[in-house]
């Protein structure tokens, strides 16, 4: 049995975290779900979008399936995902990009795992009004941050039979702050037989759009990283379908990355493709790798077979698509 928190957010959140659950419960994993929730719907009755009782679940649990929370633009509070990420120290956000079966793209055979650091640089939140035409935001880049991404970027690697890993900066302008970022991820790569590559963020996303076959594994900082990661997700077919999980030391929390799209939520409209590999992450996170291998493999029939939801091209709904994944399972 195992113990794991689900945050189940605002918007499509509850519908594709339902959704999730069913394909779950259907592999046969035995989990007992301390159900959480987060957001601006939490906001009226307890006044934070993240309670300390969302902390504290985590905490105790060590490991976090966690579905879009909204986040405003502009003003409102800060973003659910990024105090989750500092509270918890979660300082390696993993975003594995790659083709999916009978999802129509510009590339094939797209193979991409972004790492990003998940804690400093402009995320930090240092910012002040000077005054009121000028504002500033601090840019912070630590050595210890920065080594410790790098190691998670090579570990990885090692793990998977990953080739090389790329590290993404603008040392070339930022020559401080990227700069250290740089000489963290040369010092690291010494310590482990994968060839490390350099490439400027600018020139980066110029060659992904090109020909994205030519990356293996990107390491960058965080604000670099965020972009980055999206732009890999548009290669494979969008947000709809990237996964992704924030690890640290002591807890991980894996999550899709898209919206929470308010303007479908509770319509059986909602693609938990994203959700749903995110989770298959966490499985093999917590050692149930069998039950990983047996819903992606349905997972992948199902799009095969040409079931999908509206935003990839298809005319299923969620729950449809969600039955198809089970029923591939059989």
């Amino acid at each position: 049995m195992h113990n794991i928190t689900l945050i189940k957010g605002d918007g499509i959140g509850p519908e594709i975290s339902e959704s999730v659950l069913k394909i779950i419960e259907a592999a046969g994993v035995n989990i007992n779900w301390d159900i959480q929730t987060a957001g601006a719907d939490v906001i009226e009755t307890e006044g934070v979008p993240l309670p300390n009782r969302v902390l504290e679940s985590v905490k105790k649990n060590k490991v976090a399936l966690k579905s879009p929370v909204t986040t405003p633009i502009g003003k409102g509070f800060r973003s659910v995902n990024v105090q989750l990420r500092k509270e918890l120290d979660l300082y390696a956000n993993l975003r594995p990009c790659y083709n999916l079966p009978n999802v129509k793209t510009r590339y094939e055979n797209v193979d991409i795992v972004v790492v990003r650091e998940n804690t400093e640089d402009l995320y930090a939140g240092i910012e002040k009004q000077i005054d009121e035409n000028t504002a500033e935001s601090i840019k912070r880049i630590t050595r210890s941050a920065s080594e410790r991404i790098a190691r998670f970027a090579f570990d990885y690697a090692v793990k998977n039979n990953r080739k090389f890993i790329t590290v993404v900066t603008k040392a070339n302008i930022c020559k401080l702050s990227d700069g250290l970022f740089l000489e963290s991820a040369r010092n690291v790569a010494a310590e482990y037989n994968v060839p490390l590559k350099e490439i400027l963020v600018d020139n980066c996303c110029m060659q992904l759009v090109q020909n994205p076959n030519q990356f293996d594994v990107l390491l960058l900082p965080n604000l670099y990283g965020d972009i980055v990661s999206d732009l890999c997700a548009g290669l494979i077919g969008g947000l709809g379908i990237a996964q992704g999980a924030n690890i640290g030391k002591e807890y991980a929390v894996f999550e899709p990355v898209h919206g929470s799209a308010p303007d479908i939520a509770g319509q059986d409209k909602a693609n938990p493709t994203a959700m749903l590999m995110s989770a298959i992450e966490m499985l093999n996170f917590i050692g149930e790798n069998v039950a990983g291998k047996k819903i992606r493999t349905a997972l992948f029939k199902t799009f095969s077979n040409n079931i999908k939801t509206a935003d990839l091209g298809g005319n299923s709904k969620c729950s449809e698509f969600t039955n198809s994944i089970i029923k591939n399972m059989d």
